[in-house]
């Protein structure tokens, strides 16, 4: 188990877990990183005592200075910050959750700073995945998946020693709050209907990601990177319950399945005493409650998100960040209430078929992409 970690997106929903779960392991907190919600922030500050906090929005952090001026504690701003704070001295972990491509640099930081992560900003493995591994490995650092579905999966590895034994990883997806509806249903729906997830209580971004699909086309290039196999390899089941957070299938037809009540704390955890297994805060799993658990095909011709992500992997290079960014912007128009719903997916995939990829997997070329993709939706699509 870690002694020390940094906690970047610690003003967030899994930020704010990380922090309750490190409380109660006696985890040392070194760092903290956020946006904008100083407020929050600095109520951290004073319950955790960290040695350095960064905040990206520069205004916001000369008002936290100001606030936590009588404290021993350094306050850092904009991506410099993020960065610093992720490659700090004295912590031997940093938790990246922060959301969006601002996630990238500061992974990339902890890393060569021989940081262990434990990731939940997608983004860094979607758009970067090649260089995030390399990295990793040349460093020696170890990559601990947070994200439910992508800890599930890890979990069930932890005994395996052969990658030959491995048939398939099956993710699985709650469905979103339109499970089940149609096109012509899903044109009239709203910003406060796609918010309304049935069993996790997540950012707004990720949320209508999980609506559109969009989320689990995501996980599976993610899975592609964390776990060394072939998109082929990786399929994806419609789990209403969220109980079966994942599972990999074995040479001999068996299933490992990882199962847990939908509850963050459980893979941050994970993350935190990995391979060690220490009692935890999440409620306990009650099966016979639960009842009965279902699964069934995922609907590709509606939620076009997974098959899009699909591509994209498959066309390789800066097409990942191409429609990452393109999807970031375009769930940002959503939540203005400028795009109906059915338009982000429709948004990505002319993203897709109008930005041609370079063939690189370096970081340049990978901000050059996302930022030429940025500028075609709000070009093209802001109303």
């Amino acid at each position: 188990m870690v002694k020390t970690v940094s906690v970047l997106g610690s003003t967030g929903s899994i930020g704010a877990k990380a922090l309750r779960i490190a409380k109660n392991l006696g985890i040392d907190v070194a760092g903290l990183a956020v946006f904008s919600n100083v407020a929050r922030l600095e109520e951290q500050i004073r319950e955790f005592r960290p040695k350095k906090v960064a905040v990206f929005d520069e205004k916001a952090a000369k008002s936290l200075k100001a606030n936590v001026a009588n404290l021993d504690v350094e306050v850092l701003c904009g991506m410099d910050g993020l960065c610093e704070v992720a490659a700090m001295d004295g912590t031997e972990m940093v938790l990246n959750s922060v959301s969006g491509m601002v996630g990238l640099r500061p992974t990339l930081c902890a890393i060569d700073a021989g940081k262990d992560v434990a990731l939940a900003n997608k983004e860094t493995l979607v758009v970067s995945g090649a260089l995030v591994m390399e990295r990793s490995r040349k460093a020696g650092i170890r990559i601990l998946p947070v994200d439910s579905e992508h800890s599930a999966i890890f979990q069930c590895l932890q005994d395996c020693e052969d990658k030959k034994s491995l048939k398939k990883l099956i993710l699985t997806a709650s469905g979103g709050p339109f499970f089940g509806k149609n096109i012509d249903e899903l044109r009239a729906v709203t910003k406060q209907d796609a918010l309304k997830h049935p069993n996790w209580s997540m950012g707004s971004k990720i949320t209508i990601d999980s609506a559109t699909m969009m989320n689990k086309g995501f996980e599976v290039i993610e899975a592609v990177w964390l776990f060394d196999v072939l998109a082929d390899d990786v399929d994806v089941l419609v789990h209403r319950e969220s109980i079966v957070h994942s599972m990999v299938e074995f040479c001999d037809n068996s299933i490992i399945a990882q199962m847990g009540v939908p509850d963050m704390g459980i893979p941050i955890q994970y993350a935190f005493t990995c391979p060690e297994r220490v009692p935890s805060i999440v409620k306990n799993l009650d099966l016979a409650q639960v009842g009965r658990l279902s699964f069934c095909k995922t609907d590709n011709a509606t939620f076009k998100g997974i098959d899009i992500c699909r591509a994209a992997l498959k066309i390789g290079g800066t097409m990942p960040a191409i429609i990452n960014a393109a999807n970031e912007e375009a769930v940002k128009l959503f939540l203005n209430e400028k795009i109906s719903f059915l338009e982000i997916t429709e948004i990505v995939q002319k993203a897709m078929d109008c930005i041609k990829a370079v063939n690189s997997n370096s970081l340049d070329d990978i901000l050059a992409a996302d930022a030429e993709a940025r500028e075609f939706v709000i070009k093209n699509f802001k109303k």
